[in-house]
């Protein structure tokens, strides 16, 4: 069962919030691959922006996964944020985050999801396909906080969730290279 979900508005002054069971509403803005914002009455506001001038990977809804052109600030206040580069692996795909001696990561475990922890700890799952509509699934046996979720969402959003497993992708690459 989802603990959020929505469907995604027609424009920025449209955008109706996701109701999350834990937290009320939460608001996705996404402004192009350049910055996206996350806000709500119950969680901090952060924000996650690209350096205008950096090049722009159309895989990756914030436009890069290079961590020295992205900055995110939680309630104002600066986050250091360590997107993995992207392989071949599901775990190549984890983003990193340390906040004020909090570290969390998102990593894919599932195709459409990616599970969020903070300081080891399983909170909860995302999925979301790098747009504003993400879902989020709270662990039951998790106390989780209101930077938890408003990271969490920021994460998915600007990243996407989910990945096929290694096997997978040989498989599939095998088979598009055969006759």
């Amino acid at each position: 069962m989802n603990d959020a979900a929505n469907a995604p508005a027609a424009g920025p002054q449209d955008r109706s919030p996701l109701q999350d069971v834990r937290f009320g509403a939460i608001t996705v803005r996404q402004e192009g691959q350049e910055r996206l914002e996350v806000e709500g009455e119950r969680v901090p506001r952060v924000a996650l922006e690209r350096d205008p001038a950096s090049e722009v990977d159309p895989q990756t809804a914030i436009g890069t996964r290079d961590p020295e052109r992205l900055t995110m600030t939680i309630d104002g206040r600066t986050a250091v944020l360590k997107p993995a580069k992207g392989a071949l692996s599901r775990r190549s795909y984890r983003v990193d985050v340390e906040f004020e001696g909090v570290a969390y990561r998102l990593v894919p475990d599932s195709v459409p999801s990616s599970r969020l922890t903070r300081d080891g700890r399983h909170l909860g799952d995302f999925s979301s396909d790098g747009d504003e509509l993400v879902l989020a699934e709270w662990r039951e046996d998790a106390e989780v906080r209101p930077t938890d979720a408003a990271v969490g969402y920021a994460l998915a959003s600007a990243f996407g969730t989910g990945g096929q497993p290694m096997w997978m992708m040989i498989v599939d690459g095998v088979a598009s290279a055969l006759p």
